[in-house]
Parts: C-alpha cells; sequence; structure tokens
C-alpha cells in the first residue's frame, strides 16, 4: 500500500471541498471494496477524506411518502428496516444476497453504488485493462469470460457491475442525491447515474470530481410482488451470473432490472410492457443488442429461464 495522508471531514461540503483542491484524493466510510484495492495497489489515492463522523446513517420519510436513506447506513441496517422491508421488499432481498454479514455490517449505501467490477483481470496489475489504466487494453476480450458482460459492452471493457442493491434500485427508480463543492446539491436518477463503458470505461459513473453522494431516495412504495432471485457458481458470497429483480403487479404488469449482464444495472422499460407475455418475451427485448462471448452466451439462456422463474414465484 502506497503512503497517503488523511482528513476527517467536519461536513458534506467541506468534505467535497477538500476532494476537489486535493489531487488524487478519495472518500473513504466502510472501506470494504477501497482498502482491498489499495492494498493491490490498483487504487493508490494521495489523500483519504474519511466521511464516517457525518451525519448522514439516517433513513427518514420523504414528503412524497418515500424514503431517505442516508449514504452512511450500513447495509445490514438497511435491510433489516421494518419499513424497507415491508414496502421495498426487494432493496432488502437484493441486499441480503450481497455479501456477508460482516461485510455488510460495514459496507454503506453509497459506497455499494461506488463499488468497482470484480474483473480478474482488473485486480491483476499484470494484465491489461482499460478500466485501471486507461488505454492498455482489454485482456477479458478473448480471454476467460465466463463472468463477463453481454449486452452494452464496447471494444473497450465487458466488465459487469457487482452491485446487487444497485438492480434493486434501479428497479424501483430510485434517486442518488449529492452535493458539489461548491455547496450545490443536485438529484440524479439512477437510471443517469451509470455509464456504459465505451471508449472510457475508467469512467464508471456521472460523479464528478469531488462530488459525494450525501443519500438516495425511494419514491412511493409501488406495492405487488417484491422479487430478487440471484444465479451463482456457488450458493455463498459469489457475484452474480445472472440476478433478477422484479415487482409484479395482480395484473401481471410490473419492473424487471437484470444483474451480472452488463456495465450497470440492466432495465429496459419498453421491454415490460410485455410481462404479460411470459419471459421469453421480455428478456427478448432485454437483451435484444446482446454480442456475447462463446464462454458467456449461456448467459441469454440463463436470464430468460430465471426471469421465468421469478414471474412464476410472482405469480403464485
Amino acid at each position: 500500500m502506497k503512503p497517503f495522508t488523511y482528513e476527517r471531514a467536519k461536513s458534506s461540503t467541506a468534505a467535497a471541498a477538500a476532494a476537489a483542491r486535493t489531487p488524487g484524493a478519495k472518500f473513504i466510510a466502510g472501506g470494504t471494496n477501497l482498502l482491498d484495492l489499495m492494498k493491490l495497489q490498483i487504487e493508490t489515492p494521495a489523500h483519504l477524506i474519511d466521511v464516517n463522523g457525518l451525519a448522514l446513517d439516517g433513513i427518514e420519510p420523504t414528503p412524497e411518502g418515500g424514503l431517505r436513506i442516508g449514504a452512511l447506513v450500513r447495509n445490514t441496517d438497511l435491510a433489516a428496516d421494518p419499513r424497507v422491508r415491508r414496502d421495498y421488499g426487494l432493496l432488502a432481498r437484493a441486499l441480503l444476497a450481497g455479501a456477508s454479514g460482516q461485510l455488510r455490517n460495514r459496507a454503506t449505501t453509497a459506497g455499494n453504488l461506488l463499488q468497482r467490477t470484480r474483473c480478474p483481470y482488473f485486480y491483476d496489475t499484470n494484465m491489461p485493462c482499460n478500466k485501471r489504466q486507461p488505454g492498455s487494453g482489454c485482456a477479458a476480450i478473448g480471454g476467460f469470460s465466463r463472468q463477463h458482460a453481454v449486452v452494452g459492452v464496447s471494444d473497450a471493457c465487458i466488465a459487469t457491475h457487482p452491485s446487487d442493491m444497485a438492480v434493486a434500485l434501479r428497479a424501483l427508480d430510485a434517486i442518488v442525491e449529492t452535493v458539489r463543492p461548491d455547496g450545490s446539491v443536485r438529484s440524479i436518477p439512477i437510471a443517469e447515474f451509470y455509464r456504459l463503458p465505451g471508449d472510457t470505461p475508467h469512467l464508471e459513473t456521472v460523479i464528478e470530481r469531488g462530488e459525494l453522494i450525501t443519500a438516495v431516495t425511494l419514491p412511493r412504495p409501488l406495492g405487488g410482488t417484491h422479487v430478487y432471485r440471484k444465479v451463482r457458481d456457488r450458493a455463498s458470497y459469489a457475484f452474480a451470473l445472472v440476478s433478477v429483480g422484479a415487482i409484479i403487479q395482480n395484473d401481471g404488469t410490473g419492473r424487471v432490472a437484470l444483474g451480472g449482464v452488463a456495465h450497470k444495472p440492466w432495465r429496459i422499460e419498453a421491454a415490460e410492457v410485455e410481462l404479460p407475455r411470459g419471459a421469453k418475451t421480455v428478456t427478448a427485448r432485454l437483451l435484444a443488442d446482446a454480442k456475447p462471448t462463446h464462454e458467456n452466451a449461456f448467459k441469454l439462456k440463463l436470464a430468460e429461464r430465471t426471469l421465468g422463474a421469478v414471474l412464476t414465484e410472482a405469480r403464485g
């Protein structure tokens, strides 16, 4: 691990301002992903800004009838909150499907959204990776690609986003709230938060330098049946080959987001009109532009079958 300086932020705006004026600065909260990357020298921040002392750890109702989740709310606390379990079951189930209890006790809402890919070539500093070192190439293309993306890919990157929570938030149409170094705030729809890789896979979100996530807001509860199903190579503590987060209403309509198939949580609203017609029709539209490799083409059929199982469960 390379040397770095450290400070504890006194306010959200002060934290953002400190990150903007200090080249190579990073925010740290739970550190469940960042510290691992620092040990491997994949992330080499010159300065760490500890935001754990900020008052961003509450879950509060919004005037519109939703919930505002502070950026520092731990995954364990969020999944256990009675309001989340009652009204946003998809989110609770997705959180419990990710990582171990020990990690969920430390991992934060904002950190979960910002965690980086688990592509093995990203983690191997001896291999070229455009996400780790822009312009160096992508070893996954032409390499071992069983875990990799099948849709939304580019010639520069075929990595997937690892978050289970983000899949649920995409189905729920969550809003990410931030503060900028000048103190201004903005609200970013989760649909616009993540970037596709294109030619710049190292730019994973629309977050700007120094910008700090302060909260995630959920809209009014949707009702319906909430299901999160995660298919992985082993039963525990593994990242998704394919995951499906769905909210299905009594009339068969609803929402569907996929994980494990793209550089970001994958949802195509136009495909959801096909839900009453069944999983095959929906996944055909969801994955219409898929470009799988020989090793991960199975994900197309796996996504269809997993969605089919979800629809069966939701409809009783």
